[in-house]
């Protein structure tokens, strides 16, 4: 599988219409494109994606162009395999929108463990390319106070491992733990171990962000030049951002001999965050000349793909983020406002709609428009309405969204359609059904009344009076009808596109009391007070399905995870 990976990109590559910048010269290998959102993306604090929003998140990622999905960690938890095997059944056999043709393959992670190996298999075996992803860290510091394992042990158990992983699949991908700060010479021990083992991708992951892109490169190269069998396998780079260098990092394993890139959308990730997919794409594309690598992604996919993923994991992405940040193709300064006037390519390195920004939020829809239309419009986004039922609710919301604002902009409708199509299809979910907030000066009282449809399919109403604003005194009421004691961490609301009418998105992260398990809701409305009520209420359901997870072992192990990567 990898051989054809690599001789798939010894071919004349062009730029095309649907955004695949690729260089013209023939003699380039076609990148890996290694997508972790689903797994190590959902690190992150605050992150817990239902399986339903793994679904459409990975369904996504097919369409973008992504070579391999990891699709979470199969042995952590009942939830975790289901959502994996689901992703291998459902989202495995797709290639529509895929310039090769093939599908996307579906990677679930196991630590050197027989039963972790055995699982994963299980979850991932019924797509049509599967691989399975093992890890072992192996730098002293590790094995010494983590694992309590000598060397000579850690070297026996990768044998053993990848053996096993080996007997299932033929696509195998070791990767040793911490290897930005193993020692040289037994990193390469244990890579030549895993490839006389079976493994067929080696990622050489900087766990704790600690490199610099000059030794993050050489250590690439180096292993790439000492390693026995190093032409045999597949190379990958695995960057994390803690000192905000895993996009140059992960462009030096590019340069040094690397073929694969482990990548997150929106940089997602433990900590500061892993490399992120659209830096590493576009820096690519904009100089194709400086790589010797050509990928299959479709740019125009990354917009949309990143307010997907922000919505769904309530992880906003900050304004001046590169590629698709909202700040990326905004010009303050009138010096520049009047060179992009001119020519465009005076300040811009690239396209707006290179990267998904259609007409650059241009208004194209207003409220005498027609649902052909807003079909069409909403298509040409990147989402999908495949059935009447979905159509007729986005164009119903949109239409009540064009009657409260005077023009409807790219902005409002990736909004509406991630708000109808990214909610979790669940009976088990509290709703927000009315709300009426009295708020004023005189008193310093605010009173907030609400109506929640419960579970049980019954409308209860709570009500509150506080002195700490209207926003405190909404989700004090709902507190009073959902039962749950939470405590708020993060409270943010953004305008979706400029103006006064501009639809308002609120995100807000809880923890139960006593608990230091974060979730986060999403909450979009023209009134921002009932964004921030939905917001509340949705981030209310996520710890609710997470404790209703916990009761039948459905539960991903959050912090309990071993050592991932």
């Amino acid at each position: 599988m990898r051989q054809l990976i690599l001789n798939a990109a010894r071919r004349t590559c062009v730029s095309t219409a649907r955004g695949r910048m690729l260089s013209t010269e023939s003699n380039k290998d076609k990148l890996v494109v290694f997508d972790t959102t689903l797994r190590d993306g959902e690190q992150s604090p605050g992150v817990t994606l239902q399986t339903d929003q793994k679904l459409v998140i990975a369904r996504a990622l097919s369409r973008l162009g992504v070579t391999v999905c990891e699709a979470g960690f199969p042995i952590a938890s009942l939830g975790d395999f289901e959502a994996v095997q689901r992703i291998a059944r459902e989202i495995g056999p797709l290639t529509a929108g895929r310039v090769d043709g093939k599908e996307m393959i579906i990677c679930g992670l196991a630590r050197c463990k027989e039963e972790d190996i055995d699982r994963c298999f299980e979850a991932i075996h019924e797509a049509p390319r599967h691989r399975i992803h093992t890890f072992l860290a192996t730098s002293d510091i590790h094995l010494e106070h983590k694992l309590n394992i000598s060397r000579a042990q850690c070297l026996e158990q990768i044998h053993n491992m990848v053996s096993r992983a080996a007997s299932h699949c033929s696509d195998i991908e070791f990767s040793p733990e911490d290897a930005g700060r193993s020692d040289h010479a037994f990193l390469v021990q244990a890579l030549e171990v895993a490839i006389e083992a079976g493994a067929s991708t080696l990622n050489i992951p900087d766990t704790v962000g600690f490199n610099l892109p000059g030794m993050y490169g050489k250590r690439i190269r180096d292993l790439i030049k000492d390693t026995k069998g190093s032409g045999d396998v597949i190379w990958s780079t695995h960057c994390h951002d803690d000192l905000g260098l895993a996009t140059a990092n992960t462009l030096s394993g590019i340069e040094h001999g690397c073929r694969q890139v482990e990548v997150t959308i929106n940089g997602l990730g433990e900590r500061a965050g892993n490399t992120a997919l659209e830096e590493v794409v576009m820096a690519i594309s904009v100089h194709p000349s400086m790589f010797p690598v050509t990928h299959d992604i479709d740019t125009t996919q990354l917009t949309p793909v990143s307010h997907t993923v922000a919505t769904l994991s309530g992880m906003a992405v900050q304004r001046n983020k590169a590629i698709v940040g909202g700040n990326a193709f905004a010009h303050e300064s009138g010096i520049h406002q009047d060179g992009v006037l001119k020519h465009q390519e005076t300040y811009e390195i690239m396209r707006p709609d290179t990267v998904g920004l259609t007409n650059h939020d241009n208004l194209v829809l207003g409220k005498l428009s027609g649902r052909h239309a807003f079909k069409k419009k909403v298509e040409s986004l990147g989402y999908e309405i495949d059935d009447k039922e979905t159509l007729a609710t986005s164009f119903t919301k949109f239409k009540k969204v064009a009657d409260s604002k005077n023009v409807i902009h790219d902005g409002d409708l990736h909004a509406i359609m991630r708000d109808v199509l990214y909610k979790p299809e669940s009976d088990s979910q509290f709703s927000l059904d009315g709300l009426t907030v009295v708020s004023g000066s005189a008193a310093n009282t605010c009173t907030a009344t609400v109506a929640i449809k419960t579970p049980e399919g019954e409308i209860q109403v709570g009500a509150s009076v506080s002195n700490n604003g209207p926003v405190d005194s909404m989700f004090a009421a709902i507190d009073g009808v959902v039962g749950l004691n939470v405590e708020i961490e993060d409270y943010r609301t953004e305008a979706v596109t400029e103006g006064k009418d501009s639809l308002g998105e609120v995100t807000v992260l809880i923890r139960e009391a006593n608990s230091t398990d974060l979730f986060s809701g999403t909450g979009i409305d023209v009134d921002v007070l009932k964004a921030s009520a939905i917001a509340y209420v949705n981030a209310l359901n996520s710890m609710k399905s997470f404790k209703d997870a916990e009761s039948d072992n459905r539960a991903p192990m959050k912090k309990e995870k071993e050592g991932l990567l």
